[in-house]
């Protein structure tokens, strides 16, 4: 499987992605947590050269979300071992508009369920950092909890879309 880096601006480390040539299958931040949970093949740098679609609409729409956008598009993405909760959390995630914010415990309430700490699982499971916006998601009281893409990642991202004290 080939893996492409999406060189970033300063502030955040770079991202890596993967397709199964149709749909992209992973994106995550280069040298995080997250990166022990994807398959790494040979890193691919081809910018200017052919990309497959997904790859070049991925950078695409990673490019407006760097410019500080909400993209109008979604890239086709795959997530493989999505169970019922992980699919039903998030479905949630997803739902998060750019800017803002949810806590694990308003996503466990969502799902009639008292677990947050679950719902965290969850969350944390998610192959498809930025386009299921993961980063959204807080502890309690707006609590900058754990980020598999790295808190500098995070806080950097939060920032990029003026949330809160970080305006």
């Amino acid at each position: 499987m080939d893996v492409f880096r999406y060189p970033t601006q300063e502030g955040f480390d770079d991202l890596l992605m993967s397709t199964d040539g149709k749909v992209l299958t992973c994106l995550w931040f280069a040298g995080s947590r997250d990166e022990n949970k994807h398959p790494l093949g040979v890193v691919e740098t081809r910018h200017g050269t052919s990309l497959p679609p997904v790859i070049h609409e991925t950078c695409r729409w990673l490019d407006l979300y760097f410019a500080g956008r909400q993209p109008d598009f979604t890239p086709a993405y795959r997530m493989d071992g999505l169970t019922p909760f992980r699919k039903a959390v998030l479905d949630i995630v997803r739902e998060i508009p750019f800017g803002n914010t949810m806590t694990y415990g308003d996503i466990a309430k969502r799902l009639k369920t008292n677990s947050a700490q679950a719902v965290g699982g969850a969350v944390g499971w998610n192959p498809i950092c930025l386009i299921v916006p993961c980063h959204r998601v807080m502890g309690a009281n707006a609590n900058l909890t754990g980020y598999g893409g790295g808190i500098h990642n995070k806080i950097a991202l939060l920032k990029l879309e003026g949330w809160g004290c970080f305006q």
